[in-house]
């Protein structure tokens, strides 16, 4: 399976196209940057694809995260996703960014208990918990920043995102210390495409995921509509 990932619903704007049968990422480029998404996206989604020498109606699938993250870089990910989709007649997914931070260490230590957490600003953050062996142990959900640490109580947890020092520096001093900290200012695209891979169209919707609603309300969804396999 051939999958141009993107991600553009945080710090980076990040693409990359998976071969899956080598299990190899052919070619990936991601730029830090908080803002201008929307002029950059493109322009690196084509760079990528000319380094794949991969033709869009060539990819079995696109992969995009959807949120968490800011309302504005998620929804030009979104639309750049679904647009290509469209055009080149191919099912889109859409993974969560908290996943997509927790995902590269499931299994690693299984013992510790991963906690996504994303700046909500307000000192209030985005946040999952899941078990060393990916099962949930908290759904996600914006919350304040004390609510988040009561995830002390699951153990001595990874912390993971781009809110992970946030959680480290306010840690409960009678709980064990967190086991790593991984401060990362977005996810790793190459696990944004592994995702893509493993989740389905119809229960992985390239719709956004709004844990709280937008200060400013878009209209109800005008991204384009990609094609999806038939039933």
């Amino acid at each position: 399976m051939l999958i141009l990932a993107i991600d553009t619903a945080l710090d980076a704007c990040a693409a990359a196209v998976l071969d899956t049968d080598t299990t190899k990422i052919i070619a990936q480029e991601s730029q830090p940057m908080k803002r201008g998404h929307a002029e950059a996206l493109m322009p690196l989604i084509a760079r990528v694809m000319k380094a794949s020498t991969i033709a869009f109606t060539s990819l079995d699938r696109v992969a995009v995260t959807k949120g968490p993250g800011s309302f504005t870089g998620l929804r030009v990910g979104l639309s750049a996703a679904r647009g290509i989709a469209l055009a080149a007649g191919k099912p889109v997914v859409g993974l969560t960014t908290l996943t997509a931070y927790a995902a590269p260490f499931v299994g690693e230590n299984s013992e510790h208990p991963i906690i996504s957490a994303i700046d909500a600003r307000h000192d209030h953050v985005y946040f999952q918990v899941v078990s060393g062996d990916g099962g949930s142990l908290v759904k996600p959900k914006v919350a304040p920043i004390s609510e988040a640490l009561d995830a002390s109580r699951f153990g001595t947890p990874h912390l993971v995102g781009n809110a992970a020092k946030i959680l480290a520096d306010r840690w409960p001093s009678d709980a064990p210390p967190p086991f790593r900290v991984d401060a990362q200012p977005a996810p790793d695209i190459t696990w944004v495409a592994w995702l893509g891979a493993a989740v389905s169209p119809e229960m992985s919707p390239a719709s956004p995921y709004y844990l709280r609603a937008p200060d400013a309300k878009p209209p109800k969804d005008p991204l384009p509509q990609a094609s999806q396999p038939a039933s």
